[in-house]
């Protein structure tokens, strides 16, 4: 009988291949087939010189992979090939759906490793300057998403949003106007700093600050990318970073 292979939960990261962990660059070399997210820069996957490429990403509003297929892909693999790497864009335990996975591999009896990665929220902070935490200021972080699945009841997102000292928003900007609403409707103050960033680590990354009562204009920016929304005060001295970041963009184009 052959032996079963492992199968790798690697995070590709917030989107700059250089960003890749040691061990997730090793993994995708050594890779013997590789399904990847929608949003992996190419330049990640080229690493995986050997390895059979196959997209299963997910992406709001267009047609995705069905998770259930995902799972039984990543398990028919592990019986055929030795490295299985299963790549995720940011960290694979961050709204990456890991945990299904997880629990069909487990229930097959395949062996797994998950490999972390820097998550889009963390990348925003290195390119901002601005810390997630400040003492004095936001002593704790939260990471949400306003989105639910099909089938799956809703959660009170603004809640941990409201205790927050600082906020990640991820997967929110398509929603951005009704975040605001809602964050308001229940108590928020509609001055409190935000900043939306997009494509962050990238070449393309661009960002944009302005007030929660003003979210809803994001609108009119044209995000395409994956993009984050933070909030905090930690945010409040932002404006002339974000002008640097637009004149920076300007001179290079």
């Amino acid at each position: 009988m052959t032996a079963m292979g492992t199968v790798y939960l690697v995070g590709a990261g917030p989107g700059a291949p250089d960003l890749l962990t040691l061990r997730a660059a090793d993994l995708l070399r050594r890779a013997d087939i590789v399904f990847h997210d929608a949003l992996v820069h190419a330049d990640t996957l080229a690493l995986a010189e050997k390895a059979e490429k196959i997209a299963v990403g997910k992406r709001c509003g267009r047609h995705s992979t069905a998770q259930r297929f995902i799972n039984k892909r990543l398990i028919d693999a592990a019986h055929r090939y030795a490295v299985v790497v299963r790549l995720k864009g940011g960290d694979p335990m961050l709204f990456g759906r890991a945990q299904e996975e997880i629990d069909a591999l487990q229930e097959a009896g395949i062996e797994y490793t998950v490999v972390p990665g820097i998550t889009a929220a963390l990348a925003a902070s290195a390119t901002l300057g601005i810390s997630l935490t400040r003492r004095g200021m936001s002593r704790n972080v939260t990471f949400i998403t306003p989105r639910t699945g099909k089938g799956e009841d809703a959660h009170d997102w603004a809640r941990s949003a409201l205790a927050a000292d600082t906020c990640a928003i991820y997967m929110g900007v398509g929603e951005a106007a009704q975040i605001a609403a809602t964050l308001m409707d229940r108590g928020a103050s509609p001055d409190l700093p935000v900043v939306v960033l997009e494509n962050a680590s990238l070449p393309e990354q661009r960002s944009v600050a302005l007030r929660l009562s003003e979210l809803g204009t994001t609108a009119g920016f044209g995000f395409t990318g994956p993009a984050v929304i933070l909030l905090g005060e930690v945010y409040e001295r932002l404006q002339p970073v974000t002008a640097a970041l637009a004149s920076r963009r300007t001179d290079a184009a």
